[in-house]
C-alpha cells in the first residue's frame, strides 16, 4: 500500500497528458485515520465515473458494537452512514471543474425506505467501507491533477471526517434510527402471535407529498384506528404504541373514491420495508412477504399452472403449464397470484382499480345470463376463502364500486375522509338479502414443478451484457424484462441485483435440474453467505446494489422471456 503522498506525487507526474493516464492511479493509498481505494478508473472523462471506496479501521470509526452486533442494526446503521456521506459529499459535487463528468462526486440516493446497499458495509469488526463515484477532472481529454487532487486531498477527507467517525456524528440522531428499527421490527417479529397480517399505527401520516414524491404530505390527516379493530404493542424504545391491527383472513376496505383507500393500501405495500424517522409511515408494518396482487397485459408467462382460476379454455390451450409472451389481463393476473404463492407470499394486497374485473368477480346478472360451463374463469372471489382456510393465505382488497365481497370478509372497513370506519355488522347484515356465492371448497395446490434450463446461447458468454432502466426495465443481453408493474420495487439499485442476480442464475444454476423456488433458496444463501457484494462478477466491489425480496426475485425470474422449460 502506498502513502497519499506517494498518490499526490504520481497524481502530478500526469499532469496534461492523455486521460488513460489515470489508469495506473488504481490502487490503495493511506490518509491518516482511512485508506482510500482507487478501484477502477473510466475510459474518458465522458463515460461512466470512476469507482473509489474508503475503508476506517474500526477501533478509529469508533461506533458501538450494539450498533452493529444484529442484522437490523447493521443495515440501519449502513443506511445511516450512507445518507450522512450523501448530504456531506453533495455539496462538494462538481466543484472541481473540467470537461464531461469531471468533479462528479456521488454516492448511493437513499429514499424513504432504508435498505441494505454494497455503498456502505460494516464488517463484524466495526470496519467500515463506503463506495462512491468520481468524476475524474479533465481538460478536454488530457489529465487535471490540480483539480483531481483537490477533489481527493480536499473533498473526500472532509466528508469522511464528517461522516464516517462516531465522535463527529450526531448521537441522538443514530441512536433515534436504530431504536426505531428495532421497534420496527419488534412489531414485525410480534405479528404472527396476535393473528395479524399487518399493523398501521394510531398517528400516522400515509399520504405521500405528490406522485413523484415519496415524502409525506404535509397537513395530511392522521391515521386513526376505528375502537373495534385497535391494538397496541410495548415495543422496546418507543413504549406503548396503538393502531389498527388487520387481522388474519379477509379483510376489505370500501368507500368513495378520493377517500384514501388506495393510499392505505399503497401504505401497507410498503410496509413490508422499514422506514426513515419522519416518513410517517414508520409503523405501517406488513407481513414482509406481502405481494401486491394485479393484471399485468402483455407480460410473459412461462409454464405456469394457472389452472385453479381458468380452464377449459375454446382453443384448448392448456392452462396446467400455461404459455404466453403476450398475457391478458385475466391470465396474468392469474399467474401474478399463482407466482407469488410459489415464492412463498402470506399476504396479498389488492385493488380492483389494477384488477381484472372478469378475474376477480362475476355479479349475479351475468351468471344468469352466461352459465357456469361457458365460462372459463372462476373468479377470485369464490377462491379467496380457500385461499386462507386451506393454505392460510390472508387478502386485504380495496373495492369501491363492488359490494360482492362482502359476503366472504372476515373484516369490512369504510374509509371516509381518510378516516376507517368498522361497518363490518352492516355490510354483513345488507348482503344477507343477495344470493349466497358459489364458493369453491378447496383450493388446488399445484404439482407442476417448473425446472429452467440455460439459454445455450447465452451460456458460452460469461460477459453476458446488462442494462437496467431504474424499475421498469432491465436488460439481459437482447432480452427485455418488464418490471414496471412491480410496485414494491422501489429502487433502481435493487432492480441492478436482480439483474446481477438473474445473469448468476442463467450461467451457473439453470440446468433443468433445479426448480424456481430451488433457484431462489441457491441466491438468496449465496447473498446470506457471502454478503450482496457477490452478485458482482468482476474483481472489485462498486456501489450500485440494493437488497431486492425474494418475491421480486421470483417475479423477475418469472418473466424472463428466454426460459426454457
Amino acid at each position: 500500500m502506498k502513502s497519499s503522498t506517494e498518490l499526490k506525487k504520481d497524481i502530478m507526474a500526469i499532469d496534461h497528458r492523455g486521460y488513460p493516464g489515470y489508469k495506473g492511479l488504481r490502487g490503495s493509498y493511506q490518509f491518516g485515520d482511512f485508506i482510500l481505494s482507487i478501484d477502477h478508473v473510466q475510459g474518458d472523462p465522458f463515460a461512466s465515473p470512476s469507482h473509489l471506496s474508503v475503508i476506517v479501521d474500526g477501533s478509529k470509526a469508533g461506533f458501538p458494537k450494539e450498533y452493529y452486533a444484529g442484522q437490523i442494526q447493521r443495515i440501519t446503521l449502513q443506511d445511516h452512514l450512507t445518507r450522512l456521506f450523501s448530504k456531506t459529499l453533495a455539496p462538494l459535487s462538481f466543484k472541481a471543474k473540467g470537461s464531461g463528468k469531471s468533479g462528479l462526486l456521488s454516492v448511493s440516493h437513499c429514499g424513504q425506505q432504508v435498505l441494505e446497499r454494497t455503498a456502505c458495509e460494516i464488517d463484524r469488526d466495526g470496519c467500515v467501507t463506503i463506495r462512491f463515484e468520481a468524476g475524474f477532472p479533465a481538460n478536454g481529454r488530457s489529465v487535471n491533477a490540480g483539480e483531481l487532487i483537490k477533489m481527493l486531498f480536499d473533498f473526500v477527507p472532509e466528508a469522511v471526517d464528517r461522516a464516517l467517525f462516531y465522535a463527529k456524528v450526531n448521537h441522538n440522531a443514530l441512536q433515534k434510527a436504530i431504536e426505531l428499527a428495532e421497534d420496527q421490527q419488534y412489531i414485525r417479529e410480534h405479528l404472527e402471535e396476535k393473528g395479524l397480517t399487518a399493523f398501521l399505527a394510531d398517528g400516522a401520516i400515509l399520504p405521500r407529498e405528490s406522485g413523484i414524491s415519496d415524502r409525506p404530505m404535509k397537513g395530511a390527516v392522521p391515521f386513526k384506528s376505528p375502537d373495534s379493530r385497535r391494538v397496541s404493542f410495548t415495543l422496546p424504545h418507543h413504549g406503548e404504541i396503538s393502531g389498527m391491527g388487520i387481522q388474519k383472513g379477509v379483510t376489505l376496505f370500501v368507500g368513495g373514491g378520493y377517500h384514501g383507500k388506495s393510499t392505505l393500501l399503497q401504505a401497507l405495500e410498503m410496509g413490508v420495508y422499514n422506514h426513515i424517522p419522519g416518513d410517517g409511515r414508520e409503523f405501517v408494518i406488513s407481513d414482509d412477504t406481502a405481494w401486491k396482487l394485479r393484471a399485468e397485459d402483455g407480460r410473459s408467462i412461462s409454464q405456469t399452472d394457472i389452472s385453479p382460476f381458468i380452464n377449459h379454455l375454446p382453443n384448448k390451450k392448456d392452462t396446467v403449464h400455461f404459455f404466453t409472451e403476450d398475457a391478458s389481463g385475466s391470465t396474468s393476473q392469474a399467474a401474478n397470484l399463482m407466482e407469488a404463492l410459489e415464492s412463498g407470499t402470506q399476504l396479498f394486497l389488492i385493488d380492483e382499480d389494477t384488477s381484472a374485473t372478469n378475474f376477480m368477480i362475476r355479479d349475479e346478472l351475468m351468471q344468469k345470463v352466461i352459465c357456469r360451463e361457458e365460462e372459463p374463469i372462476t373468479p377470485f372471489i369464490e377462491r379467496v376463502r380457500s385461499m386462507y382456510e386451506d393454505l392460510g393465505i390472508s387478502s386485504v382488497i380495496v373495492a369501491g364500486s363492488s359490494g360482492a365481497f362482502f359476503q366472504i370478509a372476515d373484516t369490512i372497513i369504510q374509509m371516509k375522509e381518510y378516516v376507517p370506519y368498522d361497518i363490518t355488522e352492516k355490510a354483513k347484515e345488507a348482503a344477507k338479502e343477495y344470493p349466497a356465492l358459489n364458493l369453491q371448497p378447496a383450493f388446488p395446490v399445484s404439482e407442476n414443478i417448473r425446472k429452467p434450463k440455460a439459454n445455450q446461447a447465452l451460456k458460452k458468454d460469461p460477459r453476458l451484457k446488462m442494462k437496467t432502466m431504474g424499475t421498469n426495465e432491465m436488460l439481459l443481453a437482447k432480452d427485455s424484462i418488464e418490471l414496471r408493474y412491480l410496485e414494491q420495487l422501489i429502487d433502481g439499485e435493487q432492480t441492478n441485483s436482480l439483474a446481477y442476480g438473474l445473469k448468476y442464475l442463467e450461467l451457473n444454476r439453470m440446468n433443468g435440474a433445479k426448480s424456481v423456488p430451488q433457484l431462489l433458496d441457491d441466491l438468496e444463501h449465496m447473498i446470506q453467505t457471502k454478503g450482496l457484494a457477490s452478485l458482482f462478477d468482476r474483481e472489485y466491489v462498486r456501489s450500485g446494489l440494493a437488497m431486492p425480496r425474494r418475491q421480486e426475485m421470483a417475479a423477475c425470474l418469472n418473466r424472463y422471456r428466454k426460459l426454457y422449460f
